[in-house]
């Protein structure tokens, strides 16, 4: 069986009202026809779902600390990566631990359930580990990483760190295939070999982390999914944790590929409440060296900075940009 059409992939027939039902409030799914308009009455035209303000998200509560350690400071160039890290990507520049430890004590004055570190690629950080235990003191922690720079020294901080906690510390390690043509083609030349190693490394620790495959073309069928558990299992790790994310259609990926085609999704109803409350701005913020943004997907984008502390961004937003159509058409929140 194949996978359903990705809302970002390139439409087939332009995009219709009828396709919006699903995440759209009653009174936007049956546009006023012209033949009920009055009698001898010029039928005023229906607008463009385009030309029409963007649905607004309450905020709800602070779950998901999002905390941007690295900025845009990676160790590779994923040519599918939203935020464009790189190298020399030096655009969102690094925290530095005191910025780090403002966040954590802030967020857990206003309630947060979970943080997640990430970049860039947080293990290029000299501070790691220090910020790894000041995050562990207060919440349940999630390092977002590539796995290339997670070492033997790495995995004895990480086993060290989560046998000293009360909460759990968790790895999100990326791998894009199953197979080095479908991994490397994204992520880059070797990176297949040094991610499995890295798993072999963290299967003899008795460590499980959360092996997050992107979406793109080359793992959209549903097959691939036993696929990944299976590889996972043979390297070692007993109880695979697989989590496939949608593929976003901006930074690096625009290059590779193309952006958003229809922007008509982002219509001005009301979201129904079930599609509200589980995209990552309904309970969630990223934090930067530069301020607090709406979700860790939208940090480059100046217009989507919310304030530049937390207790001053946790208000209502509008979906004023493109990817957001990912997120409420696949059920995005961003969590393990």
């Amino acid at each position: 069986m194949t996978r359903r059409q990705l809302p970002h992939d390139p439409p087939s027939r332009s995009l219709r009202a009828v396709a919006y039902l699903p995440v759209l409030a009653p009174e936007m799914a049956t546009p006023r026809s012209p033949s009920r308009a009055p009698a001898r009455a010029r039928p005023r035209p229906v607008p463009s779902l385009v030309q029409l303000r963007r649905p607004e998200v309450r905020f709800r509560f602070l779950d998901a600390l999002w905390i941007q350690v690295t900025g845009t400071h990676c160790n590779i160039a994923c040519r599918h990566c939203f935020i464009s890290c790189g190298p020399k990507a030096d655009q969102i520049p690094m925290m530095s631990t005191g910025q780090v430890e403002e966040a954590l004590e802030e967020g857990r004055s206003l309630g947060m359930r979970q943080v997640y570190f990430t970049g860039g690629e947080p293990f290029l950080h000299p501070q790691l580990p220090h910020m790894v235990r000041a995050a562990l003191r207060l919440a349940p922690l999630t390092i977002v990483t590539n796995g290339l720079l997670v070492d033997a020294a790495a995995v004895r901080m990480i086993l060290e760190e989560s046998q000293r906690t009360r909460y759990s510390l968790d790895l999100r390690l990326s791998l894009d295939g199953t197979t080095q043509e479908e991994n490397d083609r994204v992520r880059g030349r070797g990176t297949f070999e040094k991610v499995l190693e890295t798993l072999r490394r963290l299967g003899r620790a008795g460590f499980s982390p959360v092996v997050a495959v992107v979406e793109h073309e080359g793992v959209v069928r549903a097959e691939s999914r036993e696929r990944f558990r299976q590889l996972v299992r043979e390297l070692g790790i007993d109880r695979p944790r697989v989590q496939f994310l949608p593929l976003f259609r901006m930074g690096r990926e625009m290059r590779r590929t193309h952006g958003y085609h229809d922007l008509g999704l982002l219509a001005s109803a009301p979201l129904l409440s079930e599609v509200e409350s589980r995209l990552p701005c309904a309970t969630g913020r990223a934090v930067t060296s530069q301020g607090v943004y709406t979700c860790p997907m939208l940090v480059e984008h100046g217009s989507a900075r919310v304030g530049e502390r937390l207790a001053g961004s946790l208000h209502p937003i509008r979906l004023n940009w493109d990817t957001c159509q990912t997120c409420m058409l696949d059920g995005m929140n961003g969590g393990n």
